[in-house]
């Protein structure tokens, strides 16, 4: 069955993004912007779509929750031997994209990944409800299984195993990973398709740059 999108069409009015009131720092934007997208009412303003190398060199994309930002870098946990985690062990190199609809705007980054310090992903697993750190333990995430029941099954037994226990054992093969970026393009929408498009790029001194790109 075809699809036809052609007639799908918005003209983009809610905001301007000009230099002259843009932070030299890039973080204090997105900082800016993530919290009027959480104000927004937005359903996971944190959900971020990511991209990896795969073996052949071809992309991979999907969705991850962004739960950490700060100068160091944009964090997001997971399962280090599913197969995002095989990738970014290959080729460290990831590309990601915050997408708010509602508010016109989109933050695209670009850089490498390093995995957080061991103490960051327990402390952060431990904060996770009880169920979600059996779901960790539950799921070969990416891996290939026979049905649904499989899970299930899993599932009601590592909670017997843990059933008198307030939190579990974090997983060795689950944990954060850090996006260090080389470049961070805010985007928003504007009349006529003219959008603006910030691009900070870091520097071989390590310092930011910003320019304007065409949209």
């Amino acid at each position: 069955m075809a699809i036809d999108a052609g007639d799908l069409r918005v003209d983009y009015q809610l905001d301007e993004l000009l230099e002259r009131t843009a932070p030299a720092d890039p973080f204090a934007l997105f900082s800016e912007w993530f919290k009027v997208a959480k104000d927004s009412g937005s359903p996971e303003p944190n959900a971020m779509i990511i991209a990896t190398v795969t073996e052949s060199g071809t992309p991979a994309a999907r969705v991850v929750l962004l739960k950490q930002a700060s100068s160091e870098g944009f964090v997001f946990y997971t399962n280090y031997e599913s197969r995002k985690g095989r990738e970014l062990s290959r080729k460290p190199a990831i590309a990601a994209v915050l997408n708010w609809l509602e508010l016109q705007r989109q933050v695209r980054i670009e850089g490498t990944v390093e995995r957080a310090a061991p103490e960051v992903s327990t402390n952060y697993f431990h904060s996770r409800p009880k169920k979600s750190q059996i779901g960790a333990w539950v799921s070969p995430q990416s891996e290939e299984i026979p049905d649904r029941n499989f899970l299930e099954t899993r599932q009601q037994e590592v909670e017997q195993q843990y059933a008198d226990a307030e939190e579990l054992p974090r997983p060795e093969y689950w944990g954060g990973y850090v996006i260090k970026p080389s470049l961070i393009e805010f985007w928003q929408g504007r009349s006529s398709r003219l959008h603006d498009r910030l691009a900070y790029r870091k520097t071989e001194k390590g310092d930011w740059e910003m320019v304007r790109l065409a949209p």
